[in-house]
């Protein structure tokens, strides 16, 4: 994990493996803040969706029990949507480095779309 300070508030930038790990013991609320539309054609299952166009950083739960991570495609929207928090007074916060594009070159699994029938089916590591 890297870590960046800025004007008293941490930003993390954390590896794909380190946010599955979290994930897997409930610790993190994983956020996706790519488009509906991008969410519905793949996501991690179990991530929360809260697209950028309409992030708002005062509605974000409190970190006492979980920490909040951000994803999106790359990694470059939620670490702008982290700063946004960060700029908003929230002291500590998280973004996936690489985004969806990492987690699926590490073979992690998610919800895909079937090009088939259109439906979600499951993706699961090779």
């Amino acid at each position: 994990m890297k870590t960046e300070t800025v004007d008293g508030a941490v930003l993390e930038t954390w590896t794909v493996d380190e946010v599955q790990s979290a994930f897997d013991r409930n610790e993190i609320v994983l956020i996706d803040v790519r488009t509906p539309q991008e969410y519905m054609f793949e996501h991690i299952d179990g991530a929360l969706l809260m697209p950028m166009a309409f992030f708002k950083a005062g509605k974000l739960p409190g970190q006492s029990e979980k920490r909040i991570v951000f994803h999106c495609g790359s990694g470059v929207r939620s670490e702008r949507v982290a700063r946004a928090a960060m700029d908003a007074g929230i002291g500590l916060i998280a973004h996936m480095e690489g985004g969806m594009a990492g987690w699926k070159a590490a073979q992690k699994p998610y919800i895909g779309t079937n090009m088939a029938t259109g439906a979600p089916q499951k993706v699961e590591a090779a």
